[in-house]
C-alpha cells in the first residue's frame, strides 16, 4: 500500500505541477523573464558591437604605426644610399682632380 500511496501523490503532484506551471500567473512569469533575458541579449549585442568597432579602430591604429615604421625605414635607405653615392661622387671627383 505504501508504494501505491507513493505513487498516487506522485502523480497527484504531478498533475497539480503542470496546472501550475501551465496557469495564467505562471505564463506571465515566464513572459517577464523572457522580456528580462531579450533584454540583457540586446545589452550584450551592443557591448559585442561597440567591441568589435573598438577592435577594428585598434588594428587599423596597428596598420598605420607600421606603415609609419617601414617608410621611415625606406627614408633611412634612401638617405644612407644618397650619402655613399655623395662619398663615391666626391672620391671620384679627388681622384680627377689629383
Amino acid at each position: 500500500m505504501n508504494k501505491w500511496g507513493a505513487g498516487a501523490i506522485g502523480v497527484l503532484i504531478g498533475s497539480y505541477g503542470i496546472k501550475i506551471l501551465t496557469s495564467q500567473t505562471m505564463k506571465s512569469a515566464y513572459t517577464h523573464e523572457l522580456s528580462v533575458i531579450l533584454r540583457m541579449k540586446d545589452e550584450v549585442v551592443k557591448d559585442f558591437t561597440r567591441l568589435k568597432e573598438n577592435c577594428g579602430d585598434i588594428a587599423a591604429d596597428a596598420k598605420d604605426i607600421n606603415q609609419k615604421r617601414k617608410d621611415a625605414e625606406e627614408a633611412k635607405i634612401i638617405e644612407d644610399a644618397r650619402a655613399v653615392v655623395e662619398e663615391a661622387d666626391a672620391r671620384a671627383a679627388a681622384a680627377v682632380d689629383a
